[in-house]
């Protein structure tokens, strides 16, 4: 009796401790992580096409750009449909940390040197907030300008900035939708033609077609330029763009009305116009190591 007794008792007890672990289990598997996930991949490249994209480089990671962008399709024969002439820019981007990333460029257009800031002010989160932020400013020195044609030149005069505000949202897996105010400034401008400063409105898409392939396209409205205020010869700046990625890279293929990739010029002064001349085929080609 003793024993069935004691046989019994320790039945029990592991019963209950049997039963209280599973309902630990149980417990465990109910609680949910407070940890959010951040989306990610809204753009595969830095840029949508001209406009910046809200993707920054990892802390240490360096890019080198490499872009085109060649004459007039619509010349035809007469400059070979743009292979005649084009407009080059070489660059690199280093991610100083996982939010902030430093670059500079030079520019066969005005000669110019480009140095840009990115920085990200928050991240678009799964289940809680609903966009990605990032900042983007760039400073541009033409060191085309010289005294014989300017007599009065000052160091001044060869600055220009820019300021892009990036607010985009990755809507599906397949589609991501951003919105940029863009704000430029020039020190020394033509004021019969164009504005010392510029407000535009720009707006940038990407679809995924596949794993590797997507297709961009970016529109900017000139909010503060009226076409009947100035004799202007430029217009909103337009671009069509394909990304594919291979590896360690990715290669941007873009028809615009902008031959210009300096920021302050290929938004301010896009001189094509979609309907009728000024189309310039080119190429954004970004290698990471």
């Amino acid at each position: 009796m003793k024993i069935n007794f004691f046989l019994t008792s320790i039945l029990f007890i592991f019963s209950i401790h049997n039963a209280v672990a599973q309902d630990d289990l149980l417990d465990q598997l109910d609680v949910k992580s407070d940890k959010k996930e951040v989306a990610t991949a809204a753009f595969k490249a830095l840029q949508i096409c001209n406009i910046q994209s809200t993707k920054l480089p990892v802390k240490g990671e360096f890019y080198i750009l490499i872009s085109h962008r060649f004459g007039d399709l619509t010349e035809g024969l007469q400059n070979f449909f743009g292979l005649d002439n084009a407009n080059t820019k070489i660059g690199g981007i280093y991610g100083a940390t996982n939010w902030l990333s430093i670059g500079l460029s030079r520019h066969t257009f005005q000669k110019t040197y480009e140095l840009g800031v990115k920085y990200k002010l928050a991240n678009q989160i799964i289940g809680g907030f609903p966009v990605t932020i990032v900042g983007y400013n760039t400073l541009d020195i033409n060191s085309e300008l010289d005294k014989i044609n300017y007599p009065q030149l000052q160091c001044k005069n060869r600055i220009a900035y820019s300021s892009q505000l990036l607010i985009s949202r990755k809507i599906t897996e397949s589609f991501s939708f951003e919105f940029a105010p863009i704000y430029t400034h020039k020190n020394l401008y033509d004021n019969t033609t164009e504005y010392s400063d510029l407000l535009l409105l720009g707006y940038g898409a990407r679809y995924k077609l596949s794993k590797r392939l997507s297709v961009n396209l970016e529109y900017a409205t000139r909010m503060s330029a009226f076409d009947g205020f100035l004799a202007t010869k430029y217009h909103n700046p337009l671009t069509v763009g394909l990304d594919i990625e291979t590896g360690g890279h990715v290669f941007q293929m873009v028809f615009s009305n902008s031959q210009a990739m300096n920021d302050t010029s290929a938004f301010a002064n896009s001189t094509g116009k979609w309907v009728s001349k000024g189309i310039y085929f080119g190429f954004n080609m970004y290698r990471v190591f």
